[in-house]
């Protein structure tokens, strides 16, 4: 699964010069006239932050809702406390696309990431034109070079860098990297199995200086207690709360979890 949609987004994100080009001068202009707030800033608080984020499809579930209005989504889970919001631009399992981020953007004013199989430079620019603060980076999707590359390119033109790890060698990848934010994800796309205990482990070893998220298995408030205590400063919900759907109510009930410091 993993590979096929990495070699997707590759065919996807197929750009010439001229094109890459274009794009580089439209996420300047967008930066210049509207700079989005950090990412990693606002998941800096004293409590767990919450990242929500509207999927259609997932790989895991199916079908959740393919005539959701992610604009309304969007707009809820930021009036419910969300601290940023994770747009899924990926088109075949997720049932994204660049537009949702761009009209989100015109939205809400929370951070926005653009969450994709990002492989190219290319989609680091749309990124940007489109509105979003902070583009993700799946370590293992890329390897170690492209995760340097592509993060380098990210902070080059005004992105963060959300990188997602499984493992402790792509985690060293991402601090490397300089990565903004390091998400620690407790699925595995290969497989579609999930290890939140190996995930958490995993968290408590990021360092103290770079936010970190735990991503996956949230759909309760114990959900968020259980990441607190392995030192996560936010959790990303996703299919849970697409599953509830009332995401004013469900992002508030998520809300509020003391966060506790890493000692790393």
């Amino acid at each position: 699964m993993l590979g096929e949609l990495t070699a997707a987004a590759r065919i996807r994100s197929h750009s010439d010069t001229a094109s890459l080009a274009a794009l580089r001068r439209s996420a300047l202009a967008r930066l210049a006239a509207n700079p989005p707030a950090s990412l990693a800033a606002a998941l800096r608080r004293d409590d767990v932050a919450v990242i929500a984020e509207a999927a259609r499809r997932s790989p895991y579930a199916g079908v959740i809702d393919d005539a959701m209005d992610v604009g309304g989504v969007a707009t809820a889970a930021a009036t419910g406390g969300a601290a940023a919001l994770s747009i899924l631009t990926e088109p075949s399992a997720f049932g994204g696309a660049l537009a949702d981020l761009e009209m989100v953007s015109r939205r809400v004013r929370i951070p926005l990431i653009r969450k994709d199989f990002v492989v190219s430079t290319s989609q680091v620019f749309e990124a940007a034109a489109a509105g979003a603060a902070a583009v993700v980076l799946v370590a293992r999707a890329v390897g170690p070079e492209a995760v340097f590359t592509l993060a380098d390119a990210a902070h080059g033109i005004g992105l963060e860098a959300f990188v997602e790890v499984r493992s402790e060698a792509e985690l060293g990848w991402a601090i490397g990297a300089e990565a903004d934010v390091i998400c620690v994800g407790a699925y595995d796309l290969e497989t579609l199995d999930a290890d939140p205990v190996a995930a958490l482990q995993l968290l408590a070893r990021v360092p103290g200086g770079v936010p970190a998220v735990y991503g996956g298995a949230v759909e309760h408030r114990v959900d968020v207690e259980r990441a607190a205590a392995a030192g996560a400063d936010a959790v990303l919900v996703g299919l849970g709360l697409s599953a509830v759907g009332r995401w004013t109510e469900a992002v508030r009930a998520l809300a509020g979890v003391p966060r506790r410091p890493r000692t790393v």
